[in-house]
């Protein structure tokens, strides 16, 4: 999208294509940080202490459950901005812009200060204790005040997507991951900080992240107004309605992590210095996904604001498809190179035998809870954020908890890991269901009053009419 740019990109051409470029872009953005956070461990793991290993992928369960509060409140920056772009209106889009960011920044702070004081309970409640507790304290104590940065720089991300810039949003996150990627092994080995340097690395990088992310949707888009009291008070109840089911859906998985790591843990650190590989694998293999979710909200916002309903349909089906192909390509690469991955980290015993085995269920488990993302993004996309919120508790509760504890106590960590993965099928291909059929309501609800308002009143005045759209298709 040329700089300044003031149109809606995504109400015209190919949306096959807007989904390559808009999933591609934010891919190479979100896998250079998902590598980096491999490779951060990988450094660490060559430190040769299980432990610290163990350590390191605790304080990652606590972390994500500040990025997925983070994510939350992006989704609804991009979902309003570009709300508002495609139906014609670039002030409402600035002063939204501008507000939620405001509202980012604060709740970054927020949690923060929450969140510090409470980290001895919520490592001994994960299952930390002697030195991986030691270390996941001292990591957690590093990163967590930069998370306002974190949520800055995300949600200015946000922005960018919104208005269809879809190489400066990538940006933001490649900009990040390169300064870890240089910085890790110099604070990890060079400064001799162990996994201290790993967590001071990632406070670098969220300050390019940042600077990198303002840069471009303030002073190259302009779509940033300065925020105002008034614009705050008017903008935080829709910001809110969408922010809010989102956060509590995003919310949904790092919980069900943080249990899941509570019954490895019982296995001892080797079964969780394995799932801590699992977890930085996860993204690196499956990354592209979670750029689809970035790239499928401004494209059916941007439709839904123009009231092309005919194309938010084909977009949802061609982000299916993609996802699809993406999974596909993953898994088989994950299950061919397996045996280089354990080698890789060094992994013996248990933690190897766990690795290998996650790497031949993981392509056919992510192919439903791709299903499940791209659902998701329709949902808090569209004024349906409760189904976002029903599906993702429902998959991380009922489809995970259950199946996993039944796993463990009959097959151990395996017998773990396959139920998690089972849970997932009836999840995916369900909200993918209903997302169609939220759409067409949508389709039917604009017909019927369309005599009664004009489409740009219906798109960029979101909060009430957001309330009535989601109790129209929040139940089936």
């Amino acid at each position: 999208m040329p700089a300044g740019s003031k149109t809606a990109v995504f109400v015209s051409g190919s949306l096959m294509r807007h989904v390559a470029v808009m999933t591609g872009t934010g891919a190479i953005g979100l896998m250079a940080i998902f590598l980096v956070d491999l490779l951060s461990l990988l450094y660490v793991s060559w430190l040769g202490r299980p432990e610290a290993t163990a350590g390191v992928g605790f304080a990652t369960i606590v972390l994500y459950l500040m990025i997925s509060i983070n994510i939350g409140l992006m989704i609804a920056v991009g979902a309003l901005t570009a709300r508002a772009l495609g139906a014609g209106d670039r002030a409402a889009a600035r002063r939204l812009a501008g507000s939620t960011l405001a509202l980012m920044a604060l709740a970054g702070l927020a949690l923060s200060a929450v969140a510090l004081p409470c980290l001895p309970w919520l490592l001994h409640l994960l299952g930390a204790h002697d030195e991986s507790y030691r270390v996941a304290l001292s990591f957690l104590w590093i990163v967590l005040p930069s998370n306002v940065l974190m949520a800055v720089g995300m949600g200015a991300s946000g922005v960018l997507r919104a208005v269809g810039d879809a190489r400066r949003a990538m940006f933001v996150t490649l900009g990040g991951g390169l300064a870890t990627a240089g910085l890790d092994p110099l604070f990890i080995f060079w400064f001799g900080l162990g996994p201290d340097g790993a967590a001071w690395a990632m406070v670098a990088s969220r300050i390019i992240m940042v600077a990198t992310g303002l840069h471009g949707a303030i002073h190259i888009h302009g779509m940033v107004a300065r925020p105002s009291l008034a614009g705050l008070r008017h903008d935080t109840p829709p910001t809110l309605l969408i922010a809010g089911p989102a956060i509590l859906t995003n919310l949904s998985n790092p919980i069900a992590n943080a249990v899941f790591a509570s019954i490895f843990a019982r296995f001892g650190d080797a079964a969780v210095a394995a799932l801590a590989i699992m977890d930085r694998l996860v993204p690196v293999a499956f990354g592209v996904l979670f750029a689809l979710t970035g790239a499928v909200g401004p494209i059916l916002a941007q439709n839904w604001g123009a009231g092309r309903f005919d194309r938010m349909r084909r977009g949802l089906t061609a982000s299916a498809l993609f996802g699809i192909g993406c999974v596909v390509i993953a898994g088989l690469a994950l299950a061919l190179l397996r045996g280089g991955i354990v080698s890789a980290f060094g992994a013996t015993g248990l933690t190897a035998e766990l690795v290998m085995f996650f790497c031949l269920i993981a392509g056919p488990m992510w192919l439903f809870v791709g299903l499940l993302f791209v659902a998701n993004a329709a949902f808090n996309n569209l004024g349906m954020p409760l189904l976002s919120t029903l599906f993702s508790w429902g998959r991380a509760t009922l489809g995970t908890m259950p199946l996993a504890f039944l796993g463990a106590q009959y097959a151990g960590p395996k017998g773990a890991l396959l139920g998690s993965a089972l849970g997932a099928v009836a999840f995916g291909i369900l909200a993918l269901v209903f997302a169609y059929r939220g759409i067409a309501r949508l389709e039917q609800k604009a017909t019927a009053t369309a005599p009664l308002a004009s489409p740009p009143d219906t798109a960029i005045v979101p909060m009430q009419a957001a309330t009535d759209r989601a109790a129209a298709g929040g139940t089936p």
